[in-house]
């Protein structure tokens, strides 16, 4: 049924769920997974936010920080991947807006499934559905799961 999945990453429990949802069904469907981050400062503040010296209030993250947490979150996912079976999974990062840079990948890939947590850590502005799995729900040209 499933041939690609991809899974957007952000870091949060809900992320980290659609992480073994997208493992669980790629077991069932012998798919490949493809987990996709798309650092923003809230992730970067995530993944860097027990570095001394870093302001999360007042500092823009840099470059070489943004690059670091991706890397930081990406092997967070994929541990998560490898723990719920899938010790073989696809890691891209992204850049811009966090659900136009899933979609794309998606399409580049040709996935047949997108999964999202339903919450993450973006901003507080959707507050019963994340802004992200909100768009990829309204623009995907292919199927979407959100998990809690």
């Amino acid at each position: 049924m499933f041939k690609t999945i991809c899974v957007g990453y952000d870091g949060s429990e809900p992320s980290d769920n659609a992480v073994r949802m997208a493992c669980d069904l790629a077991e069932k469907y012998n798919s490949s997974v493809h987990i996709v981050h798309t650092p923003h400062p809230e992730t970067v503040t995530f993944a860097l936010g027990a570095v001394a010296g870093y302001h999360v209030a007042t500092t823009m993250p840099s470059s070489e920080e943004t690059a670091k947490a991706a890397a930081i979150m990406l092997e967070k996912a994929k541990a998560t991947a490898a723990d719920a079976g899938q010790a073989s999974v696809t890691a891209h990062i992204g850049e811009g807006e966090a659900a136009q840079s899933l979609i794309d990948y998606a399409k580049e890939v040709d996935s047949d499934l997108i999964v999202t947590g339903r919450r993450g850590l973006g901003n507080l502005s959707a507050l019963v559905l994340g802004s992200t799995s909100q768009s990829v729900g309204h623009l995907a040209s292919c199927a979407h799961l959100t998990v809690k």
